[in-house]
């Protein structure tokens, strides 16, 4: 890598994408193609819990295992499915995020993160006060896009705001798909709370979809009939994996990113059935011609610093044809 593109991309983690537009129809924020290592990857993973190593909410062995092992990927961005910090109003815990998270820095990663509940955990000014700090161009925006390349869109948003029809957040997401880009092949919708997940009968009920997140889903599900660009939804909330396809959309769970791990009752829809336990893991995506190719990779050993990982999962998304 030369020294201007060095530069560039050491600007873009600060800010976490190129240019900052404004919030009408076009994206928020903008990477272009130039500004990408071929071939274009992202990483997506969620509910890292950045805190005290000393606290028991998060592993923190496991945490920094996965940001080093991110950094070894060199992905073209990072998304973060929320729960960043184990608890927001904590300047503390968002000084251990940027601590841990020195090596994407230095290898200027650009970062997409959406808020989580632990990211409004309490006062809420003082709660979003800290995560402005901690992502300055995001200031006064809870929720945004990145245009990453040509062909992939990134929506971030924000599932402790409402997304049901009619609300602010969701006039703006339909005019931020009705204003993709023709050449967008991929949109990637990243939050916290996941609209599509194995529904719990015993354990961790409390954490199935809400209707507010059933209402993107339902919308999602009509939307994808009127756009040229697949579909892929990222969240986290629940400490595990899933994957899930509903109306042609990807859903994915992924919150193995560091906080303390969830069982799950798996149900016959979901794609993903292994019993190992627990599920620390990131997932890396590859755009190759008019493939998203998508694979989980799982730390062998929970308990060891220096884990191996494993390809648990992959799966395949193509693109769909031009009219």
């Amino acid at each position: 890598m030369n020294v201007t593109n060095r530069i560039i991309l050491s600007l873009l983690l600060a800010l976490p994408v190129a240019v900052a537009q404004t919030d009408r129809a076009g994206p928020t924020f903008t990477i272009k193609d130039e500004q990408i290592r071929a071939p274009l990857s992202f990483i997506a993973y969620g509910d890292q819990r950045f805190t005290d190593p000393v606290n028991g909410q998060s592993t923190a062995i496991m945490r920094q295992l996965l940001v080093k092992q991110i950094a070894i990927e060199k992905p073209s961005a990072v998304i973060m499915n929320g729960d960043v910090p184990n608890d927001g109003t904590k300047k503390e815990d968002y000084a251990v995020y940027r601590s841990e998270t020195s090596a994407w820095r230095q290898a200027g990663f650009p970062v997409i993160a959406a808020l989580g509940n632990h990211e409004i955990n309490g006062d809420e000014k003082r709660c979003l006060e800290n995560w402005w700090d901690a992502f300055p161009s995001l200031r006064n925006r809870r929720w945004y896009s990145t245009q990453l390349g040509s062909r992939v869109y990134v929506i971030a948003l924000d599932s402790m705001s409402h997304l049901t029809p009619g609300s602010e957040q969701a006039k703006w997401l339909d005019r931020k798909i009705d204003g993709m880009s023709s050449s967008v092949d991929f949109l990637v919708i990243t939050l916290h709370h996941p609209p599509v997940a194995d529904v719990q009968t015993h354990l961790l009920v409390d954490h199935n979809p809400r209707p507010n997140e059933w209402a993107l889903r339902d919308y999602l599900a009509e939307k994808s009939k009127r756009i040229h660009a697949r579909i892929l939804v990222s969240a986290g909330h629940i400490h595990n994996y899933e994957r899930h396809e509903q109306a042609s959309i990807v859903y994915l769970v992924s919150g193995g990113g560091g906080a303390f791990p969830y069982l799950v009752e798996r149900t016959p829809d979901d794609l993903y059935q292994s019993t190992e336990f627990p599920n620390y893991h990131y997932l890396k995506f590859v755009l190759e011609g008019r493939e998203l190719k998508g694979t989980m990779y799982r730390a062998v050993n929970p308990e060891n610093p220096n884990s191996a990982f494993e390809v648990k999962d992959s799966f395949v998304m193509r693109a769909k044809a031009r009219k």
